[in-house]
């Protein structure tokens, strides 16, 4: 449930930071921070597994900005709500 408010708040982040005209409101609604699973050696890349018989590539990132928070503390409400 919490996946679920992040992302929908990260979706509506975006979308306002289309909507909204240059200036310092759509800057706060842009600004994030970005958390990812990425190798030790490259920056860009994703953590690789190759064992020659096959190739296992794992990528993982998570971009929170202050509409995704929004969108967590919903999720936190209706799930105490519906509980």
């Amino acid at each position: 449930m919490f996946f679920l408010g992040a992302m929908v708040g990260t979706l509506l982040g975006e979308l306002l930071g289309y909507i909204l005209p240059e200036g310092v409101v759509k800057q706060f609604f842009l600004q994030s921070a970005e958390f990812s699973l990425r190798s030790l050696g490259a920056e860009n890349e994703a953590v690789s597994l190759d064992t020659g018989v096959f190739s296992l590539i794992f990528g993982f990132t998570i971009k929170l900005n202050f509409a995704s928070m929004i969108g967590l503390a919903a999720a936190y409400y209706f799930l105490r709500y519906f509980r």
